[in-house]
């Protein structure tokens, strides 16, 4: 295990969660292109924006991967030589594919292109792990069904240079690494291309073809019954369980969340990965690094399949998200002992909150007294996008977030 080659992956659905990315501490950043993507609701990137993106990145020793993992139909193949073009100007680091037809297109159109294969490939043995390397791939992303144990042996039985992958943190897939088929048959959107409309996460009742009208509610007995309501994966105690397994490269869901859950998690992770690096035999995460991932939205957390049949990773009290923090602002800069930041969220004179920068232990802040653009002072900030000047006599980068819990 070379700790040194660990990688914080984390996901950007458009330019301001890849500034976050960035900012709060990823290795790397895997994005999508407007075409071939799994997640085609963020606005994702092309051209002169993938360009000017990746060129950032690379300006920070970033990498950044471009997906193009969907399942593409006859009529999408076509179109597929001038996705490859502009990934091959935009200096990406990666592509990331599923099916083995594009595959052989891209060693066709970019042959020095480096070659993920995605989850969705649904990669649970060595044996095809071992292919896959043969046919060209640099990186595996392996199934999330997969133990720890399976992981160590892939990686003991497959060449040292193919990378291992895993997602470490997000949202789960009902269906087998993602390969859906019940947002096409309910809604007509077919998961497999990008679009899926999440049926899983829907709340389900049954009913009798005799009793019409009287519907049961779906729910759990002793003896299981999994159905439908994947708690979210979160694996942030245990980098160090990871690590000895070989994996290489820790991936966060996420491309279609928020920045600001980019850039929590990213950075509980960096951190967590930093404090790991720091000590491998004596790793201990400490709380206040736990925390902040149970300050972004999130369903209640589980640790999947990675220690076995995940018995506990079925939600059944509601489908909904927990949401306990705000951002009520973010900050632009900071000069003079003030904050200069722009509103997100409708807060008062008086309000707790926190301060977040990048790889930081967050700071607690009252404010006291805030100002508007013109120097008035203003009891509250209840403006979209209201400019705001906060005094507070300590610093902070800019793109340091501003939130407070929710009242109960």
């Amino acid at each position: 295990m070379d700790i040194n080659n660990l990688e914080v992956l984390a996901p950007a659905g458009d330019y301001e969660r890849f500034k976050a990315a960035l900012d709060y501490g990823a290795d790397a950043i895997y994005i999508g292109g407007k075409a071939f993507s799994m997640r085609a609701a963020p606005k994702n990137f092309e051209g002169e924006g993938m360009k000017a993106a990746v060129d950032e990145a690379h300006a920070k020793g970033v990498k950044v991967y471009l997906t193009c993992n969907t399942l593409p139909r006859n009529d999408e193949i076509p179109q597929f030589e001038g996705f490859m073009q502009e990934a091959v100007a935009s200096g990406v680091d990666a592509v990331i594919v599923a099916d083995l037809g594009l595959m052989a297109l891209v060693k066709k159109f970019a042959p020095d292109m480096e070659i993920h294969m995605s989850t969705q490939t649904g990669i649970v043995n060595y044996a095809s792990a071992n292919e896959l390397y043969n046919m060209g791939a640099k990186r595996v992303v392996l199934a999330r069904e997969l133990s720890l144990e399976e992981i160590a042996e892939i990686r003991a039985k497959t060449p040292k240079d193919l990378d291992i992958e895993v997602f470490v943190h997000g949202a789960m897939c009902m269906s087998f690494s993602g390969r859906c088929l019940l947002s096409a048959y309910l809604t007509n959107r077919d998961a497999n291309r990008g679009e899926c409309s999440q049926p899983c996460r829907w709340g389900y009742h049954l009913m009798e073809e005799k009793r019409p009208n009287e519907f049961y509610p779906v729910y759990e007995d002793e003896n299981g019954s999994y159905i439908l309501n994947a708690k979210d994966m979160c694996m942030i105690d245990h980098i160090d369980d990871l690590a000895k397994a070989g994996v290489m490269s820790f991936k966060i869901e996420g491309r279609a969340k928020s920045s600001y859950y980019v850039s929590v998690v990213t950075n509980a992770y960096r951190m967590a990965m930093d404090i790991f690096k720091k000590d491998p035999d004596n790793f201990k995460l400490p709380d206040w690094v736990r925390d902040e991932v149970f300050k972004v939205s999130h369903r209640k957390y589980c640790t999947g399949f990675f220690y076995g049949h995940p018995k506990d990773s079925q939600y059944y009290e509601n489908s909904g998200y927990i949401r306990e923090y705000d951002v009520v602002a973010i900050v632009d800069e900071c000069r003079d002992g003030k904050i200069y930041a722009t509103q997100r969220n409708r807060f008062e004179k008086g309000a707790q909150v926190e301060i977040l920068a990048p790889n930081c232990h967050y700071d607690d802040m009252t404010i006291n007294e805030m100002y508007d653009e013109n120097g008035e002072l203003v009891e509250n900030a209840n403006h979209a996008m209201m400019k705001l000047v906060i005094p507070c006599e300590k610093s902070y980068p800019a793109g340091s977030i501003i939130r407070m819990k929710k009242e109960d």
